[in-house]
């Protein structure tokens, strides 16, 4: 099957390797590729300049088998119900493997946050969670934050629906500010995530990190948490690249100044201690581990066949496409596919959910080390299963995740 640019059939591409190697029941089959529900939502909202604008938002939950749906809300304008429809359903595999009780969903609104003031920004916010509040909430389906959005944006979220209840419910939403319910260590989880597996894949391939050398598309929250964490392990970060532009430095870049820099100029582009480094070619780079970590179809076999890295982390979702993924697989290149790699972030938003619920919170050494356990374990689970059916980690993470949630639809049975 050819994924013929839909990002909701490349995720179907993936899903069908894996469940032919399980030997998927027929009927499990097609309950699994179909979305449970798929929202359209029409925002108006009054601008700045007295004009009223209408924005398209989405919210799909994938499935809802083992849990309530869990899913960010991306700002984007390139937002497209396809996309939404993608991430919820890689939500419903990242959740199984991880081992946490949630199903898959995803939200997004089409529009130009970096256009749009504070105000505009409450305002559609507010009346989007409006528009689908009915969908969503701590037994149903728990918002995150996603691309362009932030903890201030989920304070609007859990604010929202809170009005419309009557009462504070601070499970309703996942990624608050700390004095909101927010968990601590949550920020830096997908981050984290994304460098134990990294050093696990590193120790199974037997990598030494402390020589090893990094390359890693996009400084936002997951590759720069990343990056610091990985330059931790005594790796060096040789590349860096974002929106704007990207920077090299043979010796390793200075991540804190880097992370400094960026904070000051809002892109990596002209950090005086490295050279200027085209976006377009950090994954020609001769490096040991690639990161790609910003948005979905960066790795195409426009450019699979020119990454030189013995291990590729999928920090981003979908960063890849099925096609690419297949060329290096067949020359040897491990790939940690994002289902698995940046799965801390899911994890650490069940944390959060547990403590809101229960009202009592953990310090942050217990959330990374119970991260560090989740995460693990994941990635032992996928690595034994890749050994076993001789396949690779990608679809091997697919067969976990399939297998739970094929698992669970077959017990609970079909309600008719």
């Amino acid at each position: 099957m050819a994924s013929n640019g839909s990002i909701f059939n490349a995720m179907l591409q993936e899903f069908d390797g894996a469940a032919r190697l399980l030997g998927l029941e027929p009927g499990v089959w097609k309950v699994l590729t179909h979305p449970k529900r798929q929202i359209i939502v029409s925002c108006p909202v009054l601008m700045d300049n007295g004009e009223v604008e209408v924005f398209t938002g989405f919210r799909v939950q994938y499935n809802i088998t083992l849990g309530p749906a869990k899913g960010g809300i991306r700002y984007h304008p390139d937002v497209s119900l396809d996309e939404v429809k993608a991430l919820a359903a890689w939500m419903t595999w990242k959740c199984a493997i991880a081992g946490v009780p949630f199903g898959g969903g995803k939200g997004g609104v089409i529009c130009d946050p970096t256009k749009m003031s504070r105000r505009e920004l409450e305002a559609l916010t507010r009346r989007y969670i409006a528009e689908i509040i009915d969908a969503i909430g701590p037994d149903k389906d728990v918002p995150a934050p996603d691309v362009n959005t932030n903890e201030q944006v989920m304070a609007w979220v859990m604010d929202t629906y809170s009005m419309h209840v009557g009462y504070t419910t601070t499970s309703v939403v996942t990624g608050k500010p700390i004095e909101m319910g927010g968990s601590l260590g949550r920020r830096e989880a997908t981050g984290r995530g994304v460098t134990i597996v990294t050093r696990e894949a590193a120790k199974h391939l037997g990598l030494d990190m402390r020589t090893a050398t990094v390359a890693v598309q996009g400084f936002g929250n997951v590759g720069s948490v990343s990056a610091e964490l990985i330059s931790r392990l005594g790796a060096k970060i040789v590349a860096v690249t974002d929106w704007k532009g990207g920077v090299y430095n043979a010796k390793g870049l200075d991540i804190e100044k880097l992370i400094a820099w960026t904070a000051a100029h809002k892109t990596v582009a002209g950090f005086p201690a490295a050279e200027a480094l085209g976006a377009e070619t950090i994954f020609d780079l001769d490096v040991d581990v690639c990161i790609p970590a910003a948005l979905e179809n960066q790795i195409t076999m426009d450019n699979a066949p020119k990454i030189k890295a013995k291990i590729v982390v999928e920090g981003a979702n979908g960063p890849m496409t099925p096609e690419a993924h297949q060329h290096l697989h067949q020359r040897g290149v491990l790939v940690i596919p994002d289902i698995l790699a940046n799965s801390g972030g899911v994890t650490a938003s069940y944390f959060e959910w547990v403590q809101d619920r229960h009202g009592y919170f953990w310090d942050e050494a217990d959330v990374n080390a119970k991260l560090e356990k989740k995460m693990e374990t994941a990635f032992d689970m996928v690595l034994k299963t890749s050994l076993k059916y001789k396949t690779d980690m990608r679809t091997a993470a697919y067969v976990v995740a399939i297998g739970r949630v094929a698992t669970v639809t077959k017990l609970r049975g079909m309600y008719a």
